[in-house]
Order: structure tokens, then C-alpha cells, then sequence
């Protein structure tokens, strides 16, 4: 029993570092970068790099989901946080925004994939 409330505490620790600027907020799956989830992340072409922000807001973020930072996030290397228009924040690759996309259903799907020859699988 001592075992099992360790094993919750750390990862409740591992969670707030990763919040918190000291890990990666996605990793590398199959060439894409994909959210702790598993499921992959994309970029969308109106997104301006560098810019510090995402133009995908209202329904558009109902059909992609920002990949969300905390209110703390900081950038670390390739890593950065845009502020959204709702005040929220979001993380950011290279200076670009990250997305879900709603209809992939399961890790490595990559449905969105040239949606609309504007969105795209998120790659290192």
C-alpha cells in the first residue's frame, strides 16, 4: 500500500514538472510529435511562426484542440507558449502553435494531415 501512494506521488510530481517547463510537453512517436496521450499534433499554415500567438480560436479550436500549457509553462529550447485569445495558454514547437485534430480516434492516427492543404503532422 505504501508502494502504491509513492508510485501516485511521483507521478503526480512528474506531471507538475512537465507543467512547469522541466520536460517536453510532447514527444516523438513514428516522426510525428504526439501529446502525452499519444495522439498526434499538428500545425496549422495561418499560424504565424514566432508570432506568440494562435489564430485557430472559437470553432476552430473546437475541431483542434490547442495542445494547452499552464498558466506557469515556461519556453525551454524549442518549446514556447503562445497566449490565446481566451487568455489561455498553449504550447508551441519552433514557434508554432500545436493542435489535436477531434476525428483521429486512437494514438497514430493521422487523419488531419493536410486538412484543407492547411493543417499539418506536427514533426521534429
Amino acid at each position: 500500500m505504501k508502494f502504491l501512494a509513492a508510485l501516485s506521488l511521483t507521478g503526480l510530481l512528474l506531471q507538475g514538472c512537465a507543467t512547469a517547463g522541466g520536460t517536453a510537453p510532447a514527444k516523438v512517436a513514428d516522426g510525428a510529435l504526439v501529446g502525452s496521450n499519444g495522439m498526434t499534433l499538428y500545425t496549422f499554415d495561418k499560424d504565424a511562426a514566432g508570432s506568440g500567438k494562435s489564430v485557430c480560436n472559437g470553432p476552430c479550436a473546437t475541431n483542434w484542440p490547442p495542445l494547452m500549457a499552464a498558466a506557469d509553462a515556461k519556453a525551454d529550447g524549442d518549446w514556447s507558449v503562445v497566449t490565446r485569445d481566451d487568455g489561455s495558454k498553449q504550447w508551441a514547437y519552433k514557434g508554432k502553435p500545436l493542435y489535436y485534430w477531434t476525428k483521429d480516434g486512437k494514438p497514430g492516427d493521422r487523419t488531419g494531415d493536410g486538412f484543407n492543404q492547411v493543417w499539418h503532422t506536427a514533426t521534429p
